[in-house]
């Protein structure tokens, strides 16, 4: 049927070459493009999964670009803290030539000093001026910080290399101690003391007294003179008194009274009695009385007239003092039982000065001989007892006088006593070796050695083999100066009689090692060398040395610091890395031994002061120094640069990905193009085959 209002075939080929041009429009926008989706339109799901790839793929780029970055810090540290390790060996070699002072001259060893001066100074100037883009990274900024928790003080060294700090950006540490860090111990029991020889000491004691004095008066009749004196000595004779009177009968002898303590002499007015008469008269009353008085005169048969006296009194009268002692100690020059001697002798001897001292072997008695009339001072004594070859003498402290007379003091001599022989130590001579962590000794000691002198020995080598002795008693304690697994305490006899003390204690030899500190750090164990513990997770890394032997309880927090590293596509905790980087200045390098600086002129680790504490201090520094090198090497070998190559595989699978997604296939769209271009130019023909069939209408009006 033929129509003309309707052309249904012009429609159906203006609806397929509508189709055909825009499939010809796409073909040529995807060829021209690259990507098979340019609009939301092309494949809705695929471009919502393009667009996810693409935004990963931009955070791989950076994080790919922040791994590098860092990479590139971690290169400028290490490369400083290589110089910084060049020093210190230069500063060890200094040290250990300066110790040869033996063939050194002081100039020499001072040019050392001077030497190692510039290198500590070197050594800080790099911590100082080491950077990154204006940013310091060895002068401690980048080391973390930590806050003091519980027992906080029983750490002696804190490393915290890396830490998450999450979104707190802090990470609370608890150490908790299940058992203290041992050190290796022997002991050997039943070692004698030792008994030192004593000399025997004894005493010379004098005694002193002052005399007693008699009471005595002088007086004068006429021209004669009298004494009247007290017999016995005292000071009660000064009460007497005597009184001469003339009021007797005419030619009488004279007459004696007493009237208490007051003598009377009466004489006749016209008496011719001499001296002597008087005299004879008192002596004669006062012996009838048992008196002790006595009447003396210098005259004879003298007329001494009517003379009178006034009464006069005795005076002068002096008791026996009381006694006074003085001692001299004396003590044998040789010591040992032996010098306990028999005695002390003292004799008084007319004609002894100087005193003397002899010394009878035989009969062993020390005589001390003085004169019997002549005063005598102790230290003269003391003099005479040196100059032999038995004894020695001092006067003690504190006595009451330093000369006497012989007269009237006596010597006492006590025997002496308290001699010992020397004795104990060790029952038989041996040979036997220790060894330490640090190394052993082989010590050969004889019979008699004493647990004390042992002490010494060992000790005197305890740097060199690790283990220092101690005497308990009669108990030999022999103990490893480190602590833990590494420390051993091993003695071995190799040289004793059967009988010998060593073998009894030991036997043939004892062997005993230290035991490491057992930690947990935030509920997860640590490993644990002598007193310092480890642990190392995706959260924490970080080493810790207590207090020898501490087993108290730890908490502290880190709250900050950290060289922080965004490694990942996420701005999450998991895909960042913190590193410490400490200061590796001279007042921060070092240990337990001291720090770097004191090593400086004047420091207490001078050259010129203590070379093996210098060489402790640089052997420590350079341990940390390498350790951080190591630390900072492992960081960036298998954390920085694996990153870096996984990123790299990770955004190569991603772009993969995404292009697999949104890229398009050229051959594809190549093809397509071609049917569509085909398909639009048929169209078109048959769009105009169609929009001709209504002209064969007119054929039929025709």
């Amino acid at each position: 049927m033929t129509r003309i209002n309707t052309n249904v075939s012009s429609l159906v080929a203006q609806n397929r070459l509508q189709s055909s041009n825009k499939d010809l429009n796409s073909a040529l926008t995807r060829l021209s493009t690259g990507l098979r989706i340019n609009s939301g339109a092309d494949d809705p799901a695929g471009l919502i999964a393009s667009e996810a790839l693409r935004s990963e793929i931009t955070g791989l780029n950076k994080s790919i670009t922040n791994t590098q970055r860092a990479s590139q810090i971690i290169s400028t540290a290490d490369s400083a803290l290589g110089q910084v390790s060049n020093l210190l060996n230069d500063v060890r070699g200094l040290v250990v030539e300066a110790a040869n002072s033996g063939a050194l001259s002081a100039d020499e060893i001072e040019a050392n000093q001077l030497q190692i001066d510039s290198s500590l100074e070197a050594i800080n100037r790099i911590a100082q001026t080491t950077t990154f883009q204006g940013r310091k990274l060895l002068d401690g900024s980048l080391g973390f910080q930590t806050k003091a928790g519980t027992n906080f003080g029983n750490v002696k060294d804190l490393q915290v290399d890396q830490a998450n700090l999450g979104s707190t950006d802090k990470v609370d540490v608890s150490v908790t101690i299940s058992k203290a860090a041992e050190q290796a111990s022997v002991s050997l029991a039943n070692i004698p003391a030792g008994i030192t020889a004593e000399s025997a000491t004894g005493d010379l004691t004098f005694t002193s007294q002052t005399a007693a004095a008699a009471s005595t008066v002088d007086f004068t009749l006429g021209t004669e003179s009298f004494t009247l004196t007290a017999d016995a000595d005292g000071v009660a004779g000064d009460d007497l008194s005597v009184v001469v009177a003339n009021t007797g009968a005419s030619g009488t002898s004279p007459v004696v009274s007493k009237t208490g303590d007051e003598y009377t002499i009466t004489l006749a007015s016209d008496s011719t009695a001499t001296a002597d008469d008087i005299a004879l008269a008192f002596n004669t009353f006062v012996d009838a009385n048992d008196d002790d008085v006595t009447l003396t005169t210098t005259g004879g048969t003298t007329d001494v007239g009517a003379a009178t006296l006034a009464s006069t009194s005795l005076a002068g009268g002096a008791d026996i003092g009381a006694a006074t002692t003085a001692t001299i100690n004396l003590t044998a020059k040789e010591g040992g039982t032996a010098s306990n001697i028999t005695s002390i002798a003292y004799a008084e001897v007319s004609g002894t000065t100087p005193p003397t001292a002899a010394f009878d072997s035989g009969t062993g008695v020390l005589t001390v001989t003085v004169d019997d009339a002549s005063s005598v001072t102790l230290d003269s004594i003391v003099d005479a007892i040196n100059a032999g070859d038995d004894f020695s003498a001092a006067v003690e402290a504190g006595g009451d006088f330093t000369s006497f007379d012989p007269t009237i003091s006596a010597g006492a001599g006590s025997n002496f006593v308290d001699g010992i022989d020397a004795g104990g130590g060790l029952a038989e001579a041996a040979v036997f070796e220790l060894q330490g962590a640090s190394g052993s000794e082989v010590f050969n000691v004889s019979k008699g050695t004493t647990i004390d002198e042992l002490v010494s020995q060992i000790n005197l080598v305890s740097d060199a083999t690790g283990v220092k002795a101690e005497a308990d008693g009669t108990t030999l304690n022999l103990t490893s100066t480190a602590y833990g697994s590494a420390a051993i305490v091993d003695i071995n006899v190799i040289s004793e009689a059967s009988t010998g003390t060593l073998t009894a204690a030991v036997g043939a030899g004892k062997r005993t090692t230290g035991s490491d500190i057992q930690a947990k750090v935030n509920g997860i164990d640590a490993s644990g060398k002598g007193n310092s513990l480890k642990i190392n997770t995706s959260t924490l890394d970080l080493s810790l040395t207590v207090n020898e032997g501490s087993n108290e309880n730890i908490t502290f927090t880190i709250n900050g610091g950290g060289a922080k590293f965004q490694l990942g596509s996420d701005v999450v905790g998991n895909q960042q890395a913190r590193i410490g980087i400490n200061s590796v200045n001279t007042a921060r390098l070092g240990g337990t031994a001291g720090k770097l600086f004191e090593l400086g002129s004047g420091g207490s680790a001078a050259l010129s002061k203590d070379p093996s504490k210098a060489a402790k201090i640089v052997t420590e520094a350079i341990g940390q120094v390498t350790g951080l090198r190591g630390r900072l090497g492992a960081f960036q070998a298998t954390t920085l640069d694996s990153n870096l190559i996984s990123l790299n595989e990770t955004k190569a699978n991603l772009q993969e990905a995404e292009s697999s997604i949104r890229d398009a296939d050229f051959a594809q769209e190549s093809a397509k193009l071609t049917r569509a271009q085909i398909l639009v130019q048929s169209g078109t023909n048959v769009l105009s085959l169609a929009n001709q069939n209504p002209q064969n209408v007119l054929s039929l009006l025709r």
